[in-house]
């Protein structure tokens, strides 16, 4: 059984920090594209970061330089660290593995930041 299941997720302020951890089971992290995504209240869900297999990574404009995904393929888990937060960052995040014609998502995470 495909399980990926997120946590590190919390209230912030703005301009604090979060890491956020997927950890897969069944799967292969190393094998899998790992992204995560988010949605915010009455939004669609968007793409937020991307890594490969191979460790190859993808950004959104609106997280560059803030947020750093990395992963641990001996862990099986993937990370999000998420620093200088914004408001506009209040989502549900969310744990996305895609390998072929094979993806799986996670339960999500609330990341809320305000004052």
């Amino acid at each position: 059984q495909v399980q990926v299941v997120e946590s590190g997720g919390g209230w912030v302020q703005p301009g604090g920090s979060l890491r956020l951890s997927c950890a897969a089971s069944g799967i292969a992290v190393r094998l899998y594209a790992m992204a995560w995504y988010r949605q915010a209240p009455g939004r669609q869900r968007e793409f937020v970061a991307r890594i490969t297999g191979a460790g190859g990574i993808l950004y959104a404009d609106s997280v560059e330089d803030r947020f750093t995904i990395s992963k641990n393929n001996a862990m099986n888990t993937v990370y999000l660290q998420m620093n200088n937060l914004k408001a506009d960052d209040t989502a549900i995040y969310y744990c996305h593995a895609d390998w072929g014609n094979f993806e799986y998502w996670g339960q999500g995470t609330q990341v809320t930041v305000s004052s």
